[in-house]
């Protein structure tokens, strides 16, 4: 198969990959920004698994902001998101990536977001922001550097309703301290991928030893490991179809991710116990076990602190309203996992992660007036806790 520049989802896929998309900017003048005002979001009926939902970022500001995470002192937010633009000009075409700090009130509870800074260079296009686990204040992201030369922007194609997300070879995962990131390419330090084939979709071990990432350079997506140790470099899925978004079980010990592995657009999710050689590095995977297999696409997994709970986004309810769910692993996992839902509103909601200490569940929604992707954050409701 020839190396990918872009692909087109069918309609089954137009929701989630256009709420995949998203990176932000900041102010033009880049002067610090006021706290966000949080909305808090009204809902029909109380929601299964999170409850005071609350918006984060806001459409005066950004186009569309998403695929966010926390630091692991759960000060701050790394997101992607298109600014509005100054008037008389046109919207950025790709993605940019942004940090800031998140706001809390006298109890705790995480009202708004401060200080939004741009990280990525003018031009680029970025996505897949991380947080390094022992080193405050470095991050990790996916990006172009410069303007990316894939010819097809992404988004929805004129006279269709398929929506196109673009893989520029160019797609570097590059590292850059926030203490001296200035929104150039001087502060940034390629840590993955050589340029002539997309690498992204990367995070950390939680020990910092190992970086896991998402690579096109067979022509298909793939998992990769690199041990930034011995700078070891090592596929460890390489089934056919799509294998991408993975990230690593709080133990570190298994990963999960999604797969488009029966090539119908239908992603289905995954996990894996991870295989280590003598010396402590990963050798490959094993004990691959499907977590769904319907008719619909499941995608965006992500662990829970505990290690025993993942939550993921599903087309189930509808391809217009993508909802959260959660499954809780079985000691043995040749039984099936409890699943309920989680989340519960009119309007798409994606992409969830957690807190470090479990008790909040950051994501992506289209649960305003508007529909557009933005930042929304809640308290984490446990299976059989009070509503």
């Amino acid at each position: 198969m020839p190396t990918r520049t872009s692909v087109v989802f069918p309609s089954a896929l137009a929701v989630a990959a256009a709420l995949a998309a998203c990176s932000i900017q900041a102010k033009p003048d880049g002067a610090p920004s006021a706290p966000a005002a949080a909305a808090t979001v009204p809902a029909a009926t109380a929601e299964p698994g999170v409850f005071g939902a609350r918006q984060l970022t806001f459409p005066d500001r950004f186009l569309k902001a998403g695929e966010a995470y926390f630091s692991p002192d759960m000060s701050r937010i790394i997101f992607q998101a298109i600014e509005v633009p100054a008037v008389g000009q046109d919207p950025d075409e790709f993605y940019a990536m942004f940090v800031c700090d998140t706001v809390r009130d006298g109890a705790g509870a995480i009202t708004g977001v401060a200080n939004i800074r741009r990280l990525s260079p003018k031009g680029s296009a970025n996505t897949c922001g991380w947080f390094h686990p022992t080193k405050p204040g470095t991050v990790l992201f996916a990006s172009t550097i410069g303007a990316p030369t894939a010819q097809n922007a992404p988004g929805y194609q004129r006279g269709t309703s398929r929506y196109r997300w673009a893989f520029p070879p160019e797609t570097r995962i590059v590292e850059t301290d926030l203490a001296t990131a200035d929104g150039t390419a001087a502060s940034l330090r390629v840590i993955e991928g050589d340029g002539k084939a997309y690498a992204a979709e990367g995070s950390w071990s939680p020990d910092g030893r190992f970086l896991l990432f998402c690579s096109l350079e067979s022509g298909d997506g793939d998992l990769w490991i690199r041990d930034l140790k011995t700078g070891a470099r090592r596929a460890i899925v390489t089934a056919p179809g799509y294998d991408g978004g993975p990230f690593f079980s709080p133990c570190g010990k298994r990963i999960c991710y999604r797969s488009d592995r029966n090539r119908d657009n239908l992603l289905q999710v995954f996990i894996a116990d991870l295989v280590f050689d003598a010396d402590g590095s990963i050798a490959g995977i094993e004990n691959e076990t499907q977590l769904t297999a319907n008719d619909h696409v499941n995608w965006c997994p992500f662990f829970r602190p505990d290690g025993k709970t993942l939550v993921y986004a599903s087309s189930e309810i509808g391809h217009r309203n993508y909802e959260i769910f959660e499954v809780v692993l079985p000691a043995d996992m040749t039984q099936a996992p409890a699943r309920r839902r989680v989340t519960e509103a009119d309007g798409a909601d994606v992409l969830p992660v957690f807190s470090s200490d479990g008790a909040w569940l950051l994501w992506t929604g289209q649960r305003h007036e508007g529909r557009s992707s933005q930042l929304y954050v809640g308290r984490y409701r446990d299976q059989g806790a009070a509503k």
